[in-house]
């Protein structure tokens, strides 16, 4: 595993602090040693910082209250969704306590005429989907992983969506959050658009859990179409798909979903998924709207990927064969491991303009084969993101490196492209290094905000700003 280093911790504030939540929350307040660890758990190779206690959290009122307490002690806090992230975010660097906010699980309110709904942080897309489905409505934000919500909105996910979508920047109205000192604030309404003051919903979409504790989110949501069509098609080359994914942007062509594949990550998915795809690199789309529309898109995809070199082009609506489909792309990640067992797959993403997509990818292949590393590719190709899975012996040191001049080396050539060192996982700990160069001065200010609002630094410390 990765290390990171630890930052001082105050032994007596914790001390203290865990006194007082004992009193305020009782059994809520958990410090067996396999909870916390669990609560430190990252799903990539940087090791596990444990917090010293784990606060269930099941109200607003409740994560005051620890904020407060933790506050007085200046005691770090660490908010906690389902632990899905990728970069170190959930982990405990100076020690402190958890705020684990999954039984904050109700969907609050839906405002079907205008489009909208009021969740708690612990609702995971899934649920809030399934709550939605009999309304017509649909949350269009999907990570793949059954994320929290509120875990979502702080690290500013994103997914296969996006390309029509948005990401959750985009999706969220506005926000309830706790502050540093424990107070409670809403960031806005439910207006579609306002001038009133500071944006202060997009500074907290994406803090990371470092500027305040998200407790209610107001989301915007989409009609369900009247008709989806998906389709998928082979490509000699990433080149040729790459080029493809441009010239549908380019065409103006409104794509829901378009996902490459390269051929190693569609070899693990036929095995893992029982499919019979050509093994070469494939695109995955898919088109929202009329039955009219959905088949007039299809078909313009069909004729540009033919300029292309595509073959074996298919496009269906029938929901058993889309639903296949992409179950076989979202258990991507699984079916990579088993292209290597005993590895642990190491995922890292960037994100490029669009015009750079087919550069940056078969540079991330070469540099890969180079350094003799596997690193399977997928991509929301539509927005220039795409993600390499490195399959990684942990016991091998020398691998080990190699991984990480990998993982460093394509963060620089995205900033090289004009483009950013993380599109959807975020900086969390693991791209910290990364931040100042793609930024620059701009960091200085993200230090003057975080000083501003969290005066003692007890907001997940160690995260996005450079140590």
């Amino acid at each position: 595993m990765t290390k990171i280093a630890e930052l001082p911790r105050n032994e007596a504030g914790i001390a203290a602090a865990l006194e007082e939540l004992v009193q305020a929350f009782g059994p809520n307040l958990l410090t067996g040693q396999a909870i916390r660890e669990q609560h430190g758990h990252t799903t990539t190779w940087i090791e596990t910082q444990a917090p010293d206690g784990v606060v269930m959290a099941r109200s607003t009122d409740d994560v005051a209250q620890a904020v407060r307490i933790c506050a007085a002690h200046k005691v770090p806090v660490i908010a906690f969704g389902t632990g899905t992230s990728l970069e170190g975010h959930v982990n405990a660097p100076a020690g402190g306590i958890c705020i684990d906010v999954k039984q904050m699980d109700q969907v609050l309110e839906v405002n079907a005429g205008d489009l909208d709904c009021r969740v708690q942080p612990g609702v995971t897309r899934e649920a809030l989907n399934t709550h939605l489905r009999d309304q017509g409505l649909f949350f269009p934000i999907d990570p793949g992983a059954n994320a929290s919500l509120g875990g979502m909105t702080a690290t500013r996910a994103s997914g296969t969506n996006a390309v029509r979508y948005g990401t959750m920047k985009d999706n969220v109205l506005s926000l309830e959050v706790v502050m540093a000192d424990g107070r409670v604030i809403r960031t806005g309404g439910r207006a579609r658009k306002s001038s009133a003051g500071y944006d202060l919903t997009r500074l907290m979409v994406g803090s990371e859990g470092t500027l305040g504790i998200i407790t209610e989110i107001t989301l915007r949501l989409q009609g369900i179409p009247e008709a989806i069509s998906s389709a998928r098609c082979s490509f000699p080359t990433v080149q040729a798909a790459c080029e493809t994914v441009m010239a549908v942007i380019q065409y103006g062509l409104p794509v829901a979903r378009i996902e490459l594949l390269d051929a190693d990550v569609v070899k693990a998915v036929n095995a893992y998924s029982k499919l019979t795809l050509p093994e070469t690199p494939l695109l995955l789309l898919e088109f929202h709207g009329s039955e009219a529309g959905v088949r007039e898109q299809a078909e313009t995809f069909g004729m540009l990927a033919e300029e292309f070199g595509g073959t074996g082009y298919a496009a269906t609506t029938t929901p058993e064969e889309r639903n296949k489909l992409w179950q076989a792309r979202h258990d991507g990640y699984w079916a990579v491991l088993a292209l290597r067992p005993g590895c642990k797959a190491v995922a890292t993403d960037v994100c490029v303009p669009i015009s750079r997509l087919a550069d940056a990818v078969v540079a991330a292949q070469a540099r890969a084969e180079e350094l003799k590393l596997i690193a399977p590719i997928v991509g929301h190709a539509g927005d220039g993101n795409f993600h390499a899975s490195l399959l990684i012996d942990m016991d091998d040191a020398d691998e080990v490196a190699r991984g990480e001049t990998f993982v460093s080396w394509l963060a620089e050539l995205a900033i090289s492209m004009d483009g950013t060192c993380t599109g959807e996982h975020g900086i969390g700990q693991g791209k910290r290094a990364y931040l100042s160069k793609e930024l620059g001065a701009a960091v200085d200010v993200m230090t003057t905000l975080k000083a501003a609002l969290d005066p003692d630094n007890i907001l997940n410390p160690g995260k996005i700003l450079p140590g």
